[in-house]
């Protein structure tokens, strides 16, 4: 029979695994669904648990994009296994940015920003600017439509907008990919190159917030553990479904639905929060 808390646990598997490859906001939205729903668990556990649920997430791109991430494929020829390893450099350059800005602040972060006003205005921040860029850039041919024509330093910058979303609300995945459309990439190479982007970077994440866990002197008893399996399947089952939907969704839509969808999500966060 399930438990009160293992169906919360379900809900928000379900919430991060359909949130976390749009460009909605993951961490937001586990912030404002877990400030309703509860886990009976101490705060070290919850603050950890919403992060290291998100490596169901991540296993969901590792497996989807298997082939193309992997350069020993013996499906692939020699130029094929070159470019494969300079994607994983460019991710890895990518990356940088985050390790330096993201790893020192993230337990000032957890103290000072997860709070849902911030969540809030974070999400109508974003969304006012991917409608914006989304029209500016309406009649505009991406410089960057295949990820093995992605420049460098481009891959670098938009490592640089990643590191933006250690405020929650963000959306890492909607950082990254407005910022890989402002400098010139189409929606799927922007895409598929934050998908990519978060497998170092959420690995590395989950590790610093299981280690501060156990560095606390915390331990894992069995009902978190299996909390904590339970978050990830379900997590991984809904990404695999939020990361084929939204791939066929840009093949012929702009992101400004989901900037509308931030906005309004914002602003009834915020009244609601006003006339509490």
């Amino acid at each position: 029979m399930l438990t009160l808390n293992m169906i919360k646990t379900i809900i928000l598997g379900i919430v991060e695994g359909f949130t976390e490859w749009l460009p909605i906001s993951s961490t937001g939205h586990l912030v404002l669904v877990g400030s309703v729903l509860k886990l009976d668990e101490s705060k070290a556990f919850i603050d950890m648990f919403n992060y290291v649920i998100q490596f169901g997430a991540i296993m969901a791109v590792v497996i989807l994009y298997f082939h193309k991430l992997n350069p020993f494929s013996p499906r692939k020829n020699q130029l094929e296994q070159k470019q494969t390893w300079t994607l994983w450099f460019k991710v890895i350059v990518a990356v940088i940015p985050s390790v330096i800005i993201g790893f020192p602040l993230n337990d000032w972060m957890d103290e000072h920003l997860m709070k849902n006003w911030i969540v809030a205005s974070m999400l109508i921040l974003y969304g006012v600017l991917f409608i914006v860029i989304e029209n500016r850039n309406k009649h505009t041919t991406p410089k960057f439509a295949d990820l093995n024509t992605l420049p460098w330093l481009t891959a670098f910058w938009i490592g640089c907008f990643q590191a933006l979303s250690i405020i929650p609300g963000t959306s890492r995945s909607g950082a990254t990919i407005l910022g890989a459309i402002i400098l010139g990439t189409s929606r799927f190479v922007g895409a598929e190159f934050s998908f990519f982007m978060a497998i170092p970077t959420m690995v590395g994440v989950a590790i610093l917030k299981i280690g501060k866990f156990l560095y606390q002197g915390n331990t894992f008893t069995g009902d978190q553990s299996i909390i904590l399996l339970v978050g990830m399947l379900v997590s991984f089952i809904v990404s695999i479904i939020s990361i084929k939907f939204l791939m066929d969704y840009i093949k012929k839509h702009d992101f400004k639905v989901f900037g509308w969808y931030r906005i309004i999500l914002g602003l009834l966060v915020l009244g609601a929060m006003l006339f509490a």
